[in-house]
């Protein structure tokens, strides 16, 4: 079977991958245009898709004659593949969840702490040589421990976070989701505004798409207290950024941690000139095990489907 991976993967994966099929790997790192997830539909009997491909409803009309019949996406987010147009035409469609959620859920650690603790603004500070030394005012920042926590999108990566900050740091947890979750810790599910106005921290972690397009706008940014921050670690357009930048302008919250954009990888300049906003450049899945992880898992589906298996990871 013919076989296109749109970026290279780890070595070990790819080595896999060529022991088995016959691989086309693109030597880019951008993602998938338009035209080429055409070209690639009719070409190939499987993808194995990664972020930002344009596997959207257009791409699957125009397919003058169409070969693939799997889309084994590379990520547990698939917000960037039309699963309803693909399913339309006969193409399975798969992901990978379990094998990023430690991952991701330690960059929203490492997002909330460094916006908390203002550790970007105090870093550029010491590499500018602007630091005149320490003093009992200096930087002082929101202290975590024993703080309310809300985390938006309950799922494996929401209580992952849930996990760490309950019991690494004795904060209190409150979710919003669209049905209550059973967690082995204390949780409380609150509808959306009354969650967001109570807490010191919130994180978003839903799926993207459609149905969590903006979910947090101005008037979510407007129920958060002025000194809470917010944290997001899921898809850049469930976050209106234009909102954003206008309720951090304000002051209307107090800091923003980010690890993904509604345009990536475009950044405004609004949020690179604030000291008050975290930017990650995607770091979500970040390491090489991880990585390896998710290539193995992808490639799971893929030979399940060439073996006429059941498929591991539908979606």
């Amino acid at each position: 079977m013919k076989l296109l991976i749109s970026r290279r993967l780890p070595e070990t994966v790819m080595a896999e991958a060529e022991a088995r099929f016959d691989v086309t790997c693109r030597t880019v790192t951008t993602p998938m245009d338009h035209g080429e997830c055409v070209a690639a539909l009719g070409a190939y009997d499987i993808v194995l898709p990664t972020l930002g491909d344009a596997f959207r409803a257009e791409a699957f009309a125009e397919v003058p004659e169409l070969r693939c019949r799997l889309l084994a996406n590379f990520g547990v987010g698939y917000n960037h593949i039309d699963v309803a147009a693909a399913r339309a035409v006969g193409i399975a469609v798969t992901n990978t969840p379990g094998a990023v959620t430690d991952a991701t859920a330690d960059i929203a650690m490492t997002l909330i702490l460094m916006t908390a603790r203002r550790a970007g603004e105090g870093e550029r500070m010491v590499r500018a040589g602007d630091w005149t030394g320490w003093h009992p005012t200096q930087m002082l920042g929101l202290h975590l421990s024993g703080r309310t926590v809300c985390i938006v999108g309950m799922g494996r990566i929401g209580q992952a976070i849930a996990h760490r900050c309950h019991n690494g740091f004795g904060c209190r947890i409150v979710y919003v989701n669209r049905s209550a979750k059973a967690v082995d810790m204390p949780a409380e599910q609150m509808e959306m505004a009354e969650a967001l106005g109570v807490a010191d921290v919130v994180v978003l972690a839903t799926p993207g798409g459609a149905d969590t397009r903006h979910l947090m706008g101005a008037e979510a940014f407007a129920a958060m207290q002025p000194h809470a921050i917010f944290v997001n670690i899921s898809r850049g357009d469930v976050v209106d950024e234009a909102a954003l930048i206008t309720a951090l302008k304000a002051g209307a919250i107090a800091g923003a941690g980010l690890d993904v954009y509604e345009f990536e990888p475009v950044v405004p300049e609004a949020l690179i000139a604030m000291e008050n906003v975290t930017l990650l450049p995607h770091l979500g899945t970040a390491a090489l095990e991880v990585r390896e992880a998710m290539g193995r898992m992808a490639l799971e589906n893929v030979i399940a489907f060439a073996e006429g298996r059941d498929l591991p990871n539908p979606v």
